[in-house]
């Protein structure tokens, strides 16, 4: 059981994080190793906002070097070029220490690039973008780039079923990762960096901020979310790191400082469907109908494939993001287009997701600026406070070092530096527990219990989707959650009126927050 938020009264941390996004848990982790006494706070559960809802890939980059467009778009202007190729060895260096440090938490699939007659990029560039890619990223895991002719794009159960064969001069195939799952390392991170000393609290909202009004740093008043009943607390902290991704502005207005807008917000959305089992292990990136921005059609567990990406700025109440209809039709176009033997339905759709992109907001950028900031704020009347925008969910790690780096510049670590550890959290062996879901044998009951005795879910919501993953199957566990709420209560404290409260709110919660769409 975590302590009582009466025992933060008082205290002092050299750091503050505020967000626990993937970002923001890799910051903490990098913090905590060098020496630093940490707090990290969420208002919600650990990586349960943006960081869960992105196209889940440790992407190599290419989407940088082929924007949409045309590549002169890139080669005429020195600043859009500069900063695709940084943003491109970020991505290769990420994806090269992810695959190597936590192959667990990776799937390998074979992504295909189509190339037409009539496309954006002649097959001569596409192997110039990824020539590129190999100069800029380590060797090892290899791309394994190969351009598949006519006779090869014919013998691939995926690519075979590409729209307008007859002007599809290939494929540009090449070896992709794809997270499994995002918000399980973000997990596994403040987990280790609790390991480590820091204090670690998911469900503590920060409801004030202000100037310590002795010395330098921040007073921070913390509420419980878990816990209404418990007085808010005040604590101080000489640098706050705002990694609350989309309430960054937010955060920053507890301040009543002149901070400046940070945030625009893109949505994007994805939609679950069910493809040929033969197409299992390949995907696609290319660019949608208007040529541009990317689209992917991405394998996902159990046989399945999800189709994304949407980018349309939001203006919408940023608590309650979901699918549109809309968003969901866009997507089925996109899909039906790109494989016309599809024929996807509204009915085909199994569930969807949504998310809202973190970008910097700029006036000349209708989309925002989408390259990763570091904001020192101390020019705005907040000194001492820093955050980031646009961080990807890939580069998470060189993200944390980067903020990290930025704390150094204003104070030193109190504490003694500490071996971090990037290996994904196991759950022990189980021996003969049973499975919850028959059909998803990886995940046994006493996995649930170790969850609830050592992770720090709250909610049904948080075991079975942030802990243990089962949220993302096919059937994302509807059919066994009232045994998971059972499993679990004792440790969790639940009575019977709770257990069925927690299982009629995951009910609700896949309902809105993965809908399927409208009958046509």
């Amino acid at each position: 059981m975590r302590a009582a938020l009466s025992s933060l009264s008082g205290r002092t941390f050299d750091v503050a994080v505020i967000g626990a996004g993937i970002n923001g848990c890799s910051a903490a982790q990098q913090l905590a190793a060098r020496g630093y006494t940490v707090l990290l706070v969420d208002k919600g559960d650990f990586g349960a906002a943006s960081s869960s809802r992105s196209t889940r890939l440790v992407h190599c980059g290419l989407r940088y070097l082929a924007p949409g467009g045309t590549m002169w778009d890139l080669l005429l202007s020195p600043k859009k070029l500069s900063t695709a190729l940084r943003m491109t060895r970020q991505a290769m260096v990420a994806r090269s220490e992810f695959a190597k440090t936590s192959a667990s938490r990776t799937r390998q699939i074979k992504f295909g690039f189509p190339l037409y007659r009539d496309g954006a990029y002649r097959p001569w560039q596409i192997d110039l973008a990824f020539t590129v890619l190999k100069s800029l990223g380590p060797s090892e895991p290899p791309l394994d780039y190969q351009r598949l002719g006519r006779d090869e794009v014919a013998a691939s159960p995926l690519f075979s079923r590409l729209r307008d064969q007859d002007k599809l001069l290939g494929v540009a195939m090449f070896r992709e990762y794809q997270f499994d799952w995002a918000e399980r390392v973000a997990v596994d991170m403040a987990l280790d960096a609790r390991r480590i000393g820091a204090v670690v609290r998911n469900y503590t909202p920060v409801t004030g901020l202000a100037r310590a009004t002795k010395g330098d740093g921040w007073t921070l008043t913390l509420a419980d979310g878990r816990n209404a009943s418990e007085p808010p607390v005040t604590l101080t902290a000489k640098v706050v790191l705002n990694t609350a991704g989309i309430w960054i502005d937010k955060v920053n207005a507890l301040a009543g400082a002149g901070a400046k807008r940070k945030i625009l917000g893109t949505k994007g959305v994805h939609v679950v469907i069910r493809l040929p089992p033969e197409c299992q292990d390949y995907g696609v990136i290319t660019l949608n109908r208007a040529g541009v921005e990317p689209v992917y059609l991405v394998p996902w567990r159990q046989g399945l494939h999800y189709m994304g990406v949407t980018e349309t700025v939001y203006d919408g109440d940023i608590d309650d993001i979901q699918a549109s209809d809309g968003d969901i039709d866009w997507l089925l176009a996109e899909a039906n287009h790109l494989v016309p033997s599809l024929s996807l339905k509204r009915t085909d759709v199994l569930y969807s997701w949504a998310g809202v992109r973190p970008l910097q907001y700029d006036p000349d950028l209708p989309k925002g600026f989408r390259s990763r900031q570091i904001h020192d704020q101390t020019r705005e009347g907040m000194p001492g406070v820093i955050s980031m925008t646009a961080g990807p969910v890939t580069t998470h790690r060189s993200g944390g070092i980067e903020l990290a780096d930025a704390v150094a510049r204003h104070v030193r670590p109190s504490g003694t530096p500490q071996p971090l550890d990037y290996a994904p959290r196991q759950f022990p062996d189980s021996g003969t527990s049973p499975a919850l879901l028959n059909h998803y044998p990886q995940i046994k009951l006493a996995d649930l219990r170790h969850a609830a005795m050592h992770e720090e879910p709250e909610t049904l919501v948080d075991l079975l989707f942030r802990r243990t993953g089962l949220g993302w199957t096919e059937t994302q566990a509807r059919e066994g959650a009232q045994l998971a709420a059972e499993t679990v209560a004792d440790i969790l404290g639940w009575d019977r009126g709770r257990i069925d409260k927690e299982v009629e709110a995951y009910q609700a919660y896949l309902a809105h927050a993965h809908r399927q769409p409208s009958p046509a």
